[in-house]
């Protein structure tokens, strides 16, 4: 998960019920609580055709859990962990993620790697059972952590031998975009999905008016720091808040690890928050840019473009990029930088 259930980014409009309908400016609205993915998601759609949307939406997001499902047996996933360095084959969803997975590892100087699973699993964030593994264990580990050596074939791949992948770092990302274009299919013009806190807007609302959306602050999640209004637009983010424990010494451990060290991710940032057009691309930019730290992320941002950021530093300053002046309002008594390409 990249949030934490409902410290997230919330959503300006209440969630209520499953199948709950009304009327709104001429228009039916629809909205849907379901759980999957190990995360609270909220739909709310609006249109003549909500209810059928809405129904089409859930299937597709049942079935892309079952796919990318680390623990089922029945998963792509699960299938490529237990390949003993055979290929296997993998659904054209699973193909597509990992394409994409790879091409992020390439752009962000492999900050973003799915193999990096077997080192979740030691430090615990995946089983809850907490601990800061030892030097020659992460030692061990990390002989196995290299995207690269991913092996894929248009619908059948390969790993190494005691190599492990995790898409966490991507598949709410994609099942929103999935999502969105299903909604799209179904005649919907204006929706606002959560998947987990990663929010995706269609369209905007229908008065006309854009979404507005709240970022939390990283230093009181229970506080919204900021605001932004979008249209048709996604807004993600990775922090240290999110998922982490605390030691017998009191040091705190958040569960963004990077792929050189084996240890969590320390580089003067405390949450990153990516905003453009594409779920799959904000969601791995979040985790990878929190990994690079402030100047790196810049960087990256200057280099590549294609999307806004916010990031938020360790001594509790806002900085964001300049295509967010006119969308962000800050709500919270940070000091506040804006960068530009120039």
């Amino acid at each position: 998960m990249k949030l934490c259930e409902i410290l997230a980014l919330i959503v300006s409009l209440m969630i209520l019920s499953v199948g709950c309908s009304e009327k709104t400016d001429a228009l039916t609205k629809k909205q849907l609580d379901i759980f999957a993915m190990d995360t609270y998601m909220n739909l709310t759609v609006y249109g003549d055709s909500a209810e059928t949307a809405l129904e089409n939406a859930s299937e597709r997001i049942t079935e892309l859990e079952k796919i990318f499902s680390v623990t089922s047996e029945n998963s792509d996933v699960w299938r490529i962990n237990n390949s003993n360095d055979e290929f296997v084959s993998i659904s054209d969803d699973t193909a597509n993620i990992i394409s994409k997975s790879v091409e992020y590892g390439n752009l962000t100087d492999g900050n973003l790697d799915i193999t990096i699973y077997p080192i979740l699993k030691e430090w615990g964030f995946t089983t809850g059972n907490y601990k800061v593994p030892d030097g020659e264990t992460l030692g061990n580990l990390l002989e196995n952590v290299d995207y690269s050596k991913i092996m894929l074939n248009n619908n059948t791949l390969s790993v190494p031998e005691n190599y492990q992948i995790d898409l966490g770092a991507l598949a709410k990302g994609y099942t929103g975009d999935e999502v969105i274009a299903n909604l799209k299919e179904n005649g919907i013009k204006s929706a606002i999905i959560s998947l987990g806190g990663n929010v995706q807007a269609l369209g905007l609302k229908p008065d006309g008016s854009k979404w507005k959306i709240a970022v939390r602050n990283p230093f009181s999640p229970d506080t919204n720091m900021c605001i932004l209004e979008i249209e048709d637009k996604v807004v993600i983010t990775s922090g240290n808040y999110e998922r982490f424990f605390i030691d017998n010494d009191g040091r705190k451990y958040c569960h963004i690890i990077n792929p050189v060290n084996g240890f969590p991710a320390e580089n003067g940032l405390v949450s990153v928050t990516v905003i453009g057009e594409s779920g799959i691309m904000c969601d791995a930019f979040s985790t990878a840019l929190f990994i690079m730290g402030t100047d790196s992320a810049e960087d990256f941002w200057r280099k590549n473009g294609g999307f806004d950021m916010i990031l938020v530093t360790d001594d509790g300053k806002i900085i964001y990029t300049d295509g967010l002046t006119n969308n962000l309002k800050n709500i919270s008594s940070m000091p506040v930088e804006v960068i530009s390409r120039e």
